[in-house]
């Protein structure tokens, strides 16, 4: 079985948000909604827990990883 990619995952997680917002769900409708948004969001924080593990291994310095925080927009961190 191929693995559900992240944004699949994330436009189901954000559907089910959307229709459990409007409050129209009976008890059982929403309990179940709730149970595949709890397992579609376990799915994107493996998937981007997982994307994180490879862009450390990519970026290496002198033979060692080195990680640094990801700046929107070009910005650099002033410490």
């Amino acid at each position: 079985m191929a693995k559900e990619k992240f944004e699949e995952a994330m436009t189901k997680l954000e559907a089910i948000v959307r229709k459990m917002e409007t409050g129209e769900m009976t008890l059982e409708e929403s309990l179940k909604a709730f149970e595949e948004g709890i397992r579609l969001s376990r799915l994107c924080a493996a998937r981007l827990d997982e994307a994180e593990r490879r862009v450390d291994m990519l970026i290496r310095e002198n033979q060692k990883v080195t990680t640094r925080p990801f700046q929107e927009n070009g910005e650099e961190n002033e410490s």
